[in-house]
Parts: C-alpha cells; sequence; structure tokens
C-alpha cells in the first residue's frame, strides 16, 4: 500500500518530505501544483490507493480511470468544490477531509481583511504607488457590530479575536450553540444589525448561494463584507451591484466562484474591494498542523486495512 500526493507545492511537497516516520506507508510526493485532472491516473501509477489533494479537481469520470483507488485524503474541508464525494463513494472511493488545521490563521486572515477594508488600506496602498498621496477616513472597529454566519472553529477563532478589540459579536449557525460573550440571533437580526458580516459556513447543496440577493438587500447599508469560507456561498452579481451602489461600504475577499481569479474580473476593477489569492490558511503553523493530519488519517487507514 502506497500513497501519492499528487498536487505537492513546494512548501507542502518538502513538509511531507520531511514529518513522515519509518513507520509510515511509501510516499510519493508529485511536485506539480498545476497538474490537470486527466493526468491524475498516470500519476497514481494505476493503482495506489491512497491520493492526497490539495486543490486539484477529481472529476468522477477520471477517477473511474484510478483502478486501484480507494481513499482520497483532501487538505482541507472544501472538498465539494474539487469533486462529489458521493458520487466517489458509488465507486468506492472514500473523501476524508481535514478539519481544524488553519483555524487561527484563517480568522487572523478574515480579521485583517475587515480591518483593510475599514481604513481603505489597499486603496491608500494603490494611490501611493501611483505617486498619489491619498489619505481617506476610515472606520474605527472598536465599538462596531460583527455577525459571524457560521460558528464553527474558524467562527470561534474570528469571535475571540474580535472581542478582543472590542466588538460586539453576533452570530448564526445551522444548528444551536453557546459562547461566552456571543448572541446568537436568526440570521434576519444579524444581516440588519452588523457592521461586518463574515462568512463562515461550509460550501454544500443547501449552503451554494446562502447569501442570496435577498440576503445582501437586507444588509446593514454601509456594511462590510468579509468572505474566507468558499465564493459560491455569496450571489456575486448581486454583491458586486451592492459594491457599485454603495450599499455594501466594503467587501474583503479571499475565495471567489472562479479560481484563479481572471485578470479582467469586475471585482479587480471595484475601487471598495481588497482581495486575497485564495491564502487565507497559508501559514507555517497550518501548513504543518495539515500534513500531520493527512499522515494521520493514512496511518489510520493502513491500520484498519491490517485489522
Amino acid at each position: 500500500m502506497h500513497a501519492v500526493f499528487i498536487d505537492a507545492s513546494e512548501t507542502l511537497g518538502s513538509l511531507f518530505e520531511r514529518l513522515p516516520t519509518p513507520l509510515d506507508l511509501p510516499l510519493i510526493v508529485h511536485r506539480d501544483p498545476d497538474i490537470r485532472p486527466e493526468e491524475i491516473p498516470q500519476v497514481l501509477f494505476g493503482n495506489a490507493p491512497i491520493a492526497i489533494i490539495d486543490h486539484t479537481a477529481l472529476p468522477t469520470a477520471i477517477a473511474r480511470r484510478c483502478v486501484g483507488l480507494k481513499h482520497v485524503i483532501f487538505l482541507g474541508t472544501g472538498a465539494r468544490s474539487y469533486m462529489n464525494p458521493e458520487e466517489l463513494a458509488e465507486l468506492g472511493i472514500q473523501v476524508h477531509l481535514i478539519r481544524g488545521y488553519g483555524d487561527t490563521a484563517v480568522a487572523e486572515c478574515t480579521i485583517a481583511l475587515m480591518w483593510a477594508g475599514a481604513r481603505n488600506l489597499g486603496l491608500m496602498d494603490r494611490a501611493m504607488r501611483r505617486g498619489e498621496w491619498r489619505r481617506d477616513d476610515g472606520v474605527q472597529l472598536t465599538g462596531k457590530t460583527l455577525g459571524l454566519i457560521g460558528f464553527g472553529g474558524i467562527g470561534t477563532e474570528v469571535a475571540r479575536l474580535a472581542l478582543g478589540i472590542g466588538m460586539k459579536v453576533l452570530a448564526w449557525n445551522r444548528t444551536p450553540k453557546s459562547h461566552d460573550g456571543v448572541e446568537f440571533v436568526d440570521i434576519d437580526t444579524l444581516l440588519a444589525q452588523s457592521d461586518v458580516v463574515s462568512l463562515h459556513l461550509l460550501l454544500t447543496d443547501e449552503t451554494r448561494g446562502f447569501l442570496s440577493r435577498t440576503r445582501i438587500a437586507a444588509m446593514k447599508p454601509g456594511a462590510m463584507l468579509v468572505n474566507t469560507a468558499r465564493g459560491a456561498l455569496v450571489d456575486e452579481d448581486a454583491m458586486i451591484e451592492a459594491l457599485q451602489s454603495g450599499q455594501l461600504r466594503h467587501a474583503g475577499l479571499d475565495v471567489y466562484c472562479i479560481e484563479p481569479l481572471p485578470a479582467d474580473h469586475p471585482l479587480t476593477s471595484l475601487p471598495n474591494v481588497t482581495l486575497s489569492a485564495h491564502s487565507a490558511f497559508r501559514t507555517p503553523e497550518a501548513s504543518e498542523n495539515l500534513v500531520q493530519a493527512a499522515l494521520q488519517h493514512c496511518r489510520r487507514i493502513v491500520a484498519e486495512s491490517l485489522s
């Protein structure tokens, strides 16, 4: 039994080669972060039972050609953006997710995007690089209301940081929860009262398009939106229109409906948007947590096969 990391970046590839112990199963690290889906069967040598995937799509039609494949370890929680777990299960392929590895990293990025929008940092930075001495008025976040849509590990970390800078924190979650200092409310109340709305939902068939045109219109006028979860949670056209009209003051975005974001995408020309390249989770600490968790999945799979 062996595993293949099919789309390793230099950073993650090096970690996978450095961290395994002699007791781990053989691991082949394929250093090609731009691998095309149709190349996957060849990279798996036709019979590898375990594929580790970072960001490459695995269409069901391609998976059928991976004869020995039994397990996909997806490096994160958003596997549905890249594959259909139910269809893979019908082929006898189990998809394993990794949760919690980057909660703090993503939460810190969420706060950074929120602060960048509040103080127009991206706009002033771009102006100064053009030789302009632009001085924009910002807003203070202390005393403002942050609304968290979804309250898992990342939402909990964002709440901790936001409470620490003196914000009032509201939250909505699909299942009942409680947390010190956080007021749980219905979604309509959250949208109407929040100066900043931050998304922290998994992308599923039920949550796709969750922040709809109607819900964006129901947000507090001049509110900011932060999305470090998944682009498809938001009606992108409605968001762009709200940014153009001023209904939304600013959007801080790390994720998009199309990735990589095309150079001519409307979001790239809006002044009141701060963009980052799906990198909220990218810290050395989070990367090591991610790799260790993936290796634990491998060890468990091997142990179960031997029992």
